[in-house]
């Protein structure tokens, strides 16, 4: 097999204009696949980032709740009812809603996620929340997530440089007396956090006591898939009652599966895919169709139908390997401008940089198959 590689390294590099507009065309197909399925995985982490930082076990949720952008209220006497149950240690109602915060500069309002909870629980394990949560005991205060959208004003900047920041929130005057770092989704351009009793007064027509979500912490050893269960027959239908990663999955599930952006972004990486594939299928055809007479003449010499064929999918694979380089290089580039334009969570990772490789020798490989079709049709007589 070593033997039958420089053949077809030489091939390629003949012509060098033809093989930068090769390898130009498989970066672009892998750029492609790698921005789709980077926004596709940074979708589904930036929605599920309040999910995971809950420090409980089991989630309790409406029956009518079908993502955190669309929360119904229940009964927290729900919650409370978990009490019964010996395994459970603790529970913490969740206040979730969405309202209106005007920019402390423009005065321009925009539409801000608003966590609410007691502050003297732990509830979110968020960087920022535990040393900064005491706080939110006084009245009218509130944290803010420094990594929220530009669009809501400097708040976090001038925080850090020192100044009182006073916003308004839903008509009403707050104080950030800290900073927390959650991160923007496609759900939420930003986050503040509260006390319970502080979100009462932003959402002053809000009813105490019927709550977003109900978080349950149970004692060491406790099995929670177990308990969830046996919760989930006590109470009946009208909640929700999963695990936290079964919460995690839920919320998931809904933007994979009920919302047209998961499905967009995985045919943009199947049209990269497509793309490539096409754009190597020219390249190899033309190489086979420039060296027709050639072929023709390997094969008057003995060389085997067999061997002429390893030789373009030799140069498919050289093609795959020599494009993914540019197309990688390039993906981190990407990555990281659209990391600070969007604020989401776009990062490389290891399981899509091999599988996007994988993806690339699949689709060169398939050209490679059908471009060598055409030397069926190569005859020993066409050098005559």
């Amino acid at each position: 097999m070593s033997r039958k590689i420089p053949l077809a390294w030489l091939q390629l590099t003949r012509e060098r204009t033809r093989l930068l507009v090769a390898l130009a065309g498989i970066a672009f197909a892998n750029i492609l696949m790698f921005m789709q399925l980077g926004f596709q995985d940074s979708l589904y982490s930036s929605n599920v980032r309040f999910h995971t930082s809950l420090q409980g076990d089991i989630v309790l949720i409406s029956n009518q709740s079908s993502s955190l952008i669309s929360m119904k209220s229940f009964s927290q006497r729900r919650l409370f009812q978990t009490l019964d149950f010996k395994e459970v240690e603790s529970v913490n109602p969740i206040y979730l809603d969405f309202t209106s915060l005007k920019n402390p500069d423009t005065g321009h309002p925009r539409n801000i996620f608003v966590i609410g909870f007691n502050p003297q629980s732990n509830v979110l394990d968020i960087s920022g929340v535990p040393e900064n949560q005491k706080k939110l005991t006084l009245p009218d205060t509130v944290l803010y997530d420094s990594a929220s959208r530009l669009e809501f004003g400097p708040i976090a900047r001038e925080f850090n440089a020192g100044k009182s920041i006073f916003a308004e929130v839903r008509l009403r005057r707050i104080k950030v007396v800290g900073l927390f770092t959650l991160g923007a989704s496609f759900g939420a351009d930003g986050n503040i956090i509260t006390s319970d009793v502080n979100f009462l007064r932003i959402f002053n027509l809000r009813q105490q006591g019927l709550i977003e979500v109900g978080l349950v912490k149970l004692k060491p050893g406790s099995n929670a898939q177990v308990v969830a269960q046996n919760i989930r027959k006590y109470l009946g239908s009208d909640v929700n009652v999963m695990t936290k990663q079964e919460y995690i999955d839920f919320e998931r599930n809904f933007w994979a599966t009920n919302t047209a952006i998961g499905f967009i972004f995985t045919l943009g990486a199947i049209m990269g895919f497509i793309v490539g594939t096409v754009i190597v299928y020219q390249i190899l055809y033309t190489e086979v169709a420039d060296h027709l007479s050639e072929y023709a003449t390997l094969k008057a010499i003995g060389y085997s139908h067999k061997y002429l064929l390893n030789v373009i999918l030799q140069e498919s694979l050289i093609l795959a390997f020599l494009g993914y380089i540019p197309g990688f290089g390039l993906a981190l580039f990407l990555y990281q401008k659209a990391r600070e334009a969007t604020l989401l969570p776009l990062f490389m990772t290891l399981d899509r940089a091999i599988l996007v490789l994988i993806l690339t020798f699949i689709m060169c490989y398939l050209s490679g198959v059908i471009a060598v079709r055409k030397l069926s049709a190569v005859d020993p007589a066409d050098i005559f």
